[in-house]
């Protein structure tokens, strides 16, 4: 690429074109219209080093037998089904221009699909499926290429939004198959189990650390919740421990997920009976939600929980990881505008919220994974992307510039007085979101607000 081989100040971080592990012709155009469409150096060069990182690091294709695509997380040699769908996602809307690009999401879709089928409470897999590794002593049922196993209710509801929007978007079905019926099944499944009306569930999980967010309390079940009709999630998308198991971002998602399925099953396998199914339990998650989710604060007045457990004990904070509740306009079905959603992101943006974190270079969330004044970048892109507010969004990306400590990339998290110290220099996830606010921004038609930086 012309531009970003031949700036004096900054030097492409992209590996050797002959050690990327996948091109797209369409994300290369893209990557050069942009920077010629942009004023700020330092902004060129980290869209172009972050965009493509995905691309670049850690996607492993192959095209035979069948699309297959095993992707890593970054500097862990694991395939979160999270992870691996968002950092694909922002490469989804020129699926059609780029037949291999295609082929490639397709290829995620249906390695997705096995691991599900391989372990549905499972969050993070190996590529080789009978591969062990730091986890296997977890006291929960591990096998064979399960990486880790902590139930997450994200985790399936990536799965079908990824298989979704891909059908949205390039009008191909034939992921659709017997193997995804058995993991609507399996969803399905898994949801009322863990919506614990009758016991304590089918999963648990116990590890010998000294992270108190790594276990789970009660002999590995968690703390007790009384049903409501909401899902328990034992853990987070942060891979952190629950206080109180149901997790108010992820039962959003699976309201929306539960839609997605719904609408799969009635236009494209004919299914009613299963698609009834989805049907009854978005429903009955969704009125749980009106019930349960919300909190009177004395301050902002009604806002979103973070966790309830349905004994009336309500959680009030957030975490940076997705789904989150700032970020439930982007993810879920919340509009922006919802009256509730907008007193919650007065609360969370404040230094009321316990992980909201403010410093000389940069504000925002963190979350105890990490810990205290660790700012993750995530909770700045999602705000930016979640704001209707032109300032506040040119505010995020100043200070997204600010903190990537002269490396040209997004990590997990850095610390709001010295962004030098930071976690994670090779995150995939938070590179691919930070392409994907560029785009929006130009998109939305707001490209004067990142040429005024």
């Amino acid at each position: 690429m012309q531009w970003i081989d031949h700036v004096e100040m900054y030097t492409s971080k992209r590996p050797p074109v002959e050690k990327r592990l996948f091109r797209s012709e369409v994300v290369e155009r893209v990557i050069e219209e942009t920077v010629t469409l942009l004023k700020n150096e330092k902004l060129k060069w980290m869209f172009a080093n972050c965009f493509p990182n995905t691309l670049d690091t850690t996607v492993f294709y192959e095209s035979e037998p069948e699309d297959d695509t095993f992707v890593v997380t970054g500097d862990i040699p694991a395939m979160w089904l999270r992870d691996s769908s968002a950092q694909v996602w922002p490469y989804l809307m020129y699926a059609n221009e780029d037949e291999r690009l295609r082929k490639m999401i397709r290829g995620v879709i249906l390695r997705q699909f096995r691991l599900v089928l391989l372990d549905p409470y499972a969050n993070a897999f190996y590529r080789d499926l009978s591969g062990k590794g730091e986890w296997q002593n977890d006291r929960t049922p591990m096998r064979g290429g399960i990486h880790e196993r902590k139930w997450e209710i994200d985790s399936l509801c990536y799965v079908v939004r990824l298989a979704y929007h891909y059908w949205k978007v390039t009008g191909d079905d034939s992921v659709f198959t017997a193997e995804w019926m058995q993991v609507v099944e399996s969803i399905l499944t898994v949801f009322k189990d863990q919506q614990r009306k009758e016991n304590r569930g089918n999963y648990s999980f116990l590890r010998v650390t000294d992270r108190q967010y790594d276990t789970l309390s009660n002999d590995g079940y968690g703390n007790p919740v009384r049903a409501n009709g909401l899902i328990a999630s034992s853990f987070r998308p942060s891979d952190d421990a629950t206080v109180y198991p149901f997790l108010i971002p992820s039962n959003f998602f699976a309201v929306t997920s539960l839609r997605q399925m719904e609408e799969i099953l009635l236009k494209v396998n004919k299914n009613k009976a299963m698609a009834r199914a989805c049907n009854v339990l978005y429903m009955e998650v969704g009125e749980a939600l009106k019930k349960h989710a919300i909190h009177k604060h004395p301050t902002y007045g009604k806002i979103y929980a973070f966790e309830v457990d349905g004994y009336g004990n309500q959680l009030c904070m957030d975490d940076a990881n997705i789904p989150s509740l700032l970020a439930l306009p982007y993810i879920c079905d919340v509009k922006p505008s919802d009256r509730i959603y907008q007193n919650t992101r007065k609360y969370l943006l404040s230094l009321d919220n316990p992980y909201f974190f403010k410093g000389k270079y940069a504000e925002g969330i963190g979350g105890p994974h990490i810990g205290m004044d660790m700012v993750w970048p995530m909770s700045i892109i999602i705000r930016a992307m979640t704001s209707e507010n032109d300032e506040e969004i040119k505010l995020c990306v100043a200070m997204l510039l600010a903190t990537d400590a002269n490396t040209g990339f997004m990590h997990e998290s850095f610390h709001k007085d010295q962004p030098e110290k930071f976690t994670r220099s090779w995150f995939a996830w938070q590179n691919s979101l930070f392409g994907e606010l560029v785009l929006k921004i130009i998109r939305d038609g707001k490209l004067h607000l990142l040429n005024e930086l």
